[in-house]
């Protein structure tokens, strides 16, 4: 069976000739949680970004169930930002209606019960809330649809400990064992409990594919500490 997602020969070059992505290929499977893992300028976010659909590849494809980026796969595909884009301005349950009219496959009662759960009002206006409690109300809207793949991008960056706690819970007990996580981040340590497999990639390409178990117990190490070894300077 193909993955979830394929991409074969992928570059982009930005202008002044700055090459993100070379000629990568990667293959990413169904039902798993997986981190995508390398320093800064590694292609991490290029990569997302052309999974989305908000970049053009320079060259090579990608396919997510099969097509390229597009309406269809963007309906299979839920996406959390480094930074949020929602308004300051809007109410918690103005941004429920949002997603509600956006997504036909977003939960409505899934969102309210989590809000809940942490008291969080739905009346609350955004600039209220503190920035770990606005990342878990970006985090609800977009693990409240049933998504094939989600795509987190710095999902515990800047938060505190206890944030990144329940950020972590609700990934692995809000997608459906036949979706994909895929998350990026530096924060190793903090992901590494819940992740199943780990891509490491420098200079635009993947230097790494394997299980977390795999690295475990060939390595005798934690990822964190291959992770180190591996882009040791």
């Amino acid at each position: 069976m193909s993955g979830l997602v394929e991409v074969m020969n992928l570059t982009k070059v930005y202008d002044k000739n700055k090459l993100a992505l070379d000629q990568m290929n990667l293959t990413i499977p169904r039902g798993k949680i997986i981190g995508l893992l390398g320093p800064n300028g590694s292609g991490k976010t290029t990569l997302i970004k052309l999974v989305n659909g908000l970049l053009v590849a320079t060259k090579g494809q990608i396919l997510i169930n099969g097509r390229p980026p597009g309406p269809e796969s963007k309906s299979c595909v839920s996406y959390l930002p480094e930074r949020t884009y929602f308004q300051n301005s809007m109410k918690v349950k103005e941004l429920i209606a949002f997603f509600a009219d956006f997504y036909r496959d977003f939960h409505i009662e899934k969102a309210k019960q989590m809000l809940a759960n942490l008291r969080i009002s739905e009346d609350a206006q955004l600039k209220t809330l503190s920035k770990g409690t606005k990342e878990k109300v970006q985090l609800i809207m977009v693990m409240s649809r049933q998504a094939q793949l989600y795509i987190l991008d710095e999902p515990i960056a800047g938060v505190d400990p206890a944030a990144r706690d329940y950020i972590l819970r609700t990934i692995i007990s809000n997608y459906n064992e036949n979706a994909t996580v895929l998350i990026s981040t530096h924060l190793i340590t903090d992901i590494e409990k819940v992740l199943d497999e780990v891509i490491f990639i420098r200079d635009g390409r993947v230097v790494l594919q394997d299980t977390v178990e795999n690295i475990r117990e060939q390595k005798g190490k934690s990822v964190d500490s291959y992770f180190r070894e591996v882009f040791a300077c």
